[in-house]
């Protein structure tokens, strides 16, 4: 994770995004992210009577899964799993660092 990634989870974590807001910050066209939506790949994202809301740590993944597809040319299966994976390990890492000694 980059320190771009970091400061845009900050600053969404509270905030929702609709689909065109997210789609212009994942630099994708919005019916990529729809695809992937209503695919189930994409976590911590609702929708509400038809109009999808997606939170900071949507947004994020995405970014991820986007990254990875076009990178490696993987399908989008396959880079939502890798997704959910690094961010595992970003939890873990962090639970690390909270453990280690000062």
């Amino acid at each position: 994770m980059n320190h771009n990634d970091i400061l845009l989870g900050s600053l969404l974590e509270e905030s929702w995004l609709t689909l065109e807001q997210a789609a212009a910050a994942c630099a994708v066209e919005p019916a990529w992210l729809l695809a992937r939506l209503t695919e189930g790949l994409i976590p911590h994202a609702e929708s509400v009577a038809g109009v999808w809301r997606l939170s900071g740590a949507a947004l994020l993944h995405a970014r991820r899964m986007y990254g990875i597809e076009r990178d490696f040319e993987a399908v989008p299966e396959l880079a939502a799993l890798v997704a959910d994976m690094l961010e595992e390990m970003d939890r873990l890492r962090a639970r690390l660092r909270c453990l280690e000694p000062g």
